[in-house]
Parts: structure tokens; sequence; C-alpha cells
């Protein structure tokens, strides 16, 4: 089989799919591996890389999706809003791999299915020990939280350390992470090694020990929350009345704090909003948000996606794609979640030829379509 790997359409996205330390791994797998040129220029790999790795380079975008079985890519269907420019070059039976937002933007793997192409979605990865490898949307939650830590720093007034001179103490920044989950978990811990006094908030009790864990002080607020997980593992909707109790719990605490970090999201759906207008405008003015929900509606009710905006003295970050931003290391993370689950599927017998009806959990939770067909319950639940 022939496997390809495509320059990224989405804005300012560097990321590539596949890093040339891996080309020898989809060899022995027995795929035949082609690059279109510049490919990994984002992610500072050249074609030459590539060759050197055992890759054939092709000139053309259309090149490769003529001629691959298999497409790797970062964002793809939903995830792309330039996804639609490669569809009259998909074809029947082709295999799709990559982010596409199923549940949230499940139109674009509808058009897959149109085409009679077969999608696997990395967003789909069951959270299963044995798919820990495959993760990818917890090893790009990694890279956000780091990152948006180090926005936030660059962005606030004031130092983020605690730091003692013979001219005065400067008081270490206060910052407040909503969300225990793997972004937030990081984003507490870096901001606790640059120095900040830093808390955290989940829906969750279960991640007391987890925040607590990385040098952070949990918030508990009394708000009774029944079924506060799903089977999962990701926070569950609340009821609008909750929500809105939530609203206002949390706000005493939010205005005490220079710096806030939200990661709150649910997946398949708009993102709580969790900071309403009074908040913002009872900060400390120079306090920062950085939103990492932004790309799903927002965290704050004055978020505005991929762009930065200070109202009422405050900077609010709507944060989009910050993996892109660190290129090197996140496309790392990403081709090695990729090749586990290519080598998984390989293994289990769903490649090259995919079997809808079989029974290994991971290929059944990833694979969306198939033959012309939407096949994954929760994406038509999501289309009604």
């Amino acid at each position: 089989m022939k496997l390809g790997v495509l320059q990224e359409t989405y804005p300012n996205e560097r990321r590539v799919a596949l890093i040339p330390a891996l080309v020898a791994n989809y060899a022995k797998l027995g795929f035949e591996v082609l690059v279109q040129s510049g490919a990994g220029a984002g992610a500072f790999h050249s074609d030459e890389s590539y060759q050197t790795a055992g890759a054939r380079i092709l000139p053309t975008r259309e090149a490769v999706l003529e001629q691959a079985d298999v497409i790797l890519a970062v964002r793809t269907a939903g995830a792309n809003p330039r996804f639609e420019a490669d569809l009259p070059f998909v074809r029947a039976g082709q295999i799709w791999i990559g982010f596409m937002e199923p549940l949230f933007r499940p139109q674009g793997v509808g058009l897959l299915a149109e085409r009679g192409a077969t999608a696997f979605a990395m967003e789909l990865i069951p959270r299963i020990t044995r798919a820990q490898s495959m993760d990818a949307l917890s090893s790009m939650a990694t890279v956000a939280g780091y990152k948006a830590v180090l926005l936030a720093a660059n962005l606030l007034p004031s130092m983020f350390p605690l730091l003692m001179s013979a001219a005065g103490t400067v008081s270490p920044a206060r910052v407040f992470v909503i969300g225990a989950g793997v972004a937030g978990l990081q984003a507490m811990a870096t901001a606790k090694r640059l120095g900040a006094a830093v808390s955290g908030y989940d829906v969750r009790p279960a991640t007391r020990e987890q925040v607590e864990s990385v040098g952070a002080k949990f918030v508990e607020i009394p708000l009774e929350v029944a079924q506060a997980e799903t089977a999962g593992g990701y926070a569950r909707a609340l009821e609008e009345e909750t929500l809105r109790r939530q609203q206002d719990l949390l706000g005493e605490h939010l205005v005490q704090h220079e710096v806030i970090i939200s990661t709150a999201a649910v997946p398949g759906k708009h993102a709580p909003m969790l900071i309403p207008r009074r908040v913002v405008e009872a900060m400390p003015a120079g306090s920062v948000i950085i939103d990492l929900a932004a790309e799903w509606g927002g965290n704050c009710e004055l978020t505005q996606p991929d762009e930065i905006v200070q109202p009422h003295g405050v900077t609010i970050v709507g944060a989009v794609n910050l993996p892109a931003t660190v290129p090197v290391d996140a496309s790392m993370l990403y081709s090695r979640n990729l090749y586990n689950l290519v080598a998984h599927l390989h293994k289990v017998g769903m490649l090259p030829e995919p079997k809808p009806d079989l029974e290994d959990e991971i290929a059944r939770e990833t694979l969306v379509t198939h033959k012309g067909t939407i096949v994954h319950s929760r994406v038509m639940g999501s289309l009604g």
C-alpha cells in the first residue's frame, strides 16, 4: 500500500503527520511512503530528510492524493475549513486518518462518506490503557497546556515568581486553572515551575489528588453534581441551572487571580461558559485569560477565537491550535500516536481492508466512515 503525507492547509498549521524518523517503521509494515514536497517544512523537516529516510517526494498535493491508498493528516474533514478543496481527489476505498472533529463538526466526515472513503478519527481513540500510546488528544493537550502558561507569562505585566531584593519583594503571580484534564494539569505544573502561586478547579472531585500532585491548590466549591464524569473520563455537560451556580461560585475565586487558564471542554458540544462578563469586569487591571476552549465556543463570554482582546483592562486570548506553535515536538508526538494506531489497525486486520464488524475496541471506536456510510453511532447522533 502507498501511504501519503500532505502539507497541512489549516491556517498557521505547522505540524506534519509524519516525521522522517518514522518512515522506516511504516516501511516495515509494508507501506511505501509518499510525501508532498514541503510537507515537513513548518516543523523543520526538509524534503531531503524524508528522502534519506526512504520516502518518495511528490511535487504536488494532487499527486499524493491520486496515488496514496492511505492519507495521514493533522487536521482534515471537519477540523479543517479548507478541506473541501481536497474532495475532488478523494476516491472510494481511500483511507483517511487524522483529527476530523467528527462530533463537533460531523458534516466534514459526512463529505468523506459521500466520496466512499474510509475515515478513522484521532479524537475518538478510547481512553483505555492499551490505547494510551495512540491518544493524540492527550499529547496535543500537553503541548497546549504548556504553551498557554508561556503566553500568559509573556502578556502579564508582572512577573510569575516570588523575588526578594534590596529594592523590595515581588509577590508571585496568582494563577487559576479551570479544568484538571491533561491540558489543565500541564498548565498547573508549568506555572508552578515558573514560580507562580497556582490553584486549580475541576467539576470532578476525583481530580483533587492529581491537582495537588503537580503542586497546585485544589479549589473546592459547594456544588453538587450527579455524574460529573463520563465513562470515558471526560467532564459531563452540566444542566443550565447548575452551570449558572457554578459561574457564581467560581467567580468568587477568579476575581482574586491575575492569570486564568481555562481548559474546560465537553466532547462534541460547545464549551461551557464559566467566565461571564461580570467576572472579567471585576478582575484586576492587567489580568490575563488564556481560553483554550476558544475553538469550541470558549469558556469566557468575551472570548474571540484566534484573537486577543482587552475588555475592561483584561487581556483575553482566544487560543486556537496552540500545538502548532510548538511544531517540532508536537509533530513528533502526533506522528508517534498516528504510527501506533496504524500499526495496531494493521495488526488486527483493519488494514489494508477495514472490517467494520471487528470486535477490537480501538478499531471500532475510531472508524467513522466506510463504503459510503457513517458507521459510528455517536457521529450519527451528532448529525441527527
